[in-house]
């Protein structure tokens, strides 16, 4: 039951993270995440920017929490890790701490509340986009083309046969209209000689 689970959340999270990627990140770090908020038929972007503060890690259902304080007004806001709402995380500063959860800085203001900045150096997303869904999206692109390529090699070669078809009639017609104009001279012909024949009886 639990390897059903398991399988089923991972496929979730292969789905979820087709489009996108998640950096590594940990409490201390300043995140900025951008979300997409849709407001009846439009849509738009909107940017939180906080530190992390908190991280829990469990598959699917994994959060983190962020803080941030504005004029004085403190907002600590959850996000799910695999939401598909958020575009993008990016991580602005990373911090130097040494415990998993800052709730501490609830209970601190100005100078207090700062984080020291340390360099850990270019780290290895999280969560990068699955090789699966790249390559799937070329084979995509690929066989789009290659239908579109189709389409327009049948819409020639159809040209062609009408054409084709079109030129054996046109060619009937004149053979059509030639066999008439020789019958008219012919009946021209036999009626100009009977006319002759008459006058000379006559004479």
């Amino acid at each position: 039951m639990n390897n059903l689970i398991q399988k089923k959340e991972k496929e979730q999270i292969e789905k979820l993270l087709s489009k996108k990627s998640i950096p590594a990140f940990r409490s201390g770090d300043t995140l900025k995440v951008t979300l997409k908020i849709v407001e009846g038929e439009r849509s738009r972007s909107q940017a939180f920017e906080g530190v992390c503060i908190a991280r829990k890690n469990s598959s699917i259902n994994s959060k983190f929490t962020l803080r941030k304080s504005s004029h004085g007004e403190v907002v600590e806001r959850v996000f799910p890790l695999f939401s598909p709402s958020i575009e993008k995380i990016e991580v602005i500063r990373k911090g130097d701490v040494k415990r998993a959860k800052l709730y501490y800085l609830r209970n601190r203001t100005g100078k207090r509340a700062r984080i020291a900045d340390l360099d850990r150096g270019d780290e290895v997303d999280q969560y990068a986009m699955t090789e699966e869904s790249i390559v799937n999206d070329e084979k995509k692109d690929i066989e789009d083309k290659k239908i579109t390529k189709n389409k327009s090699d049948d819409n020639i070669s159809e040209k062609k046969l009408d054409d084709q078809n079109k030129k054996p009639d046109n060619k009937e017609e004149e053979s059509v209209a030639s066999e008439n104009n020789l019958n008219k001279e012919k009946s021209e012909s036999a009626a100009s000689e009977a006319d002759k024949t008459k006058d000379e009886t006559k004479s």
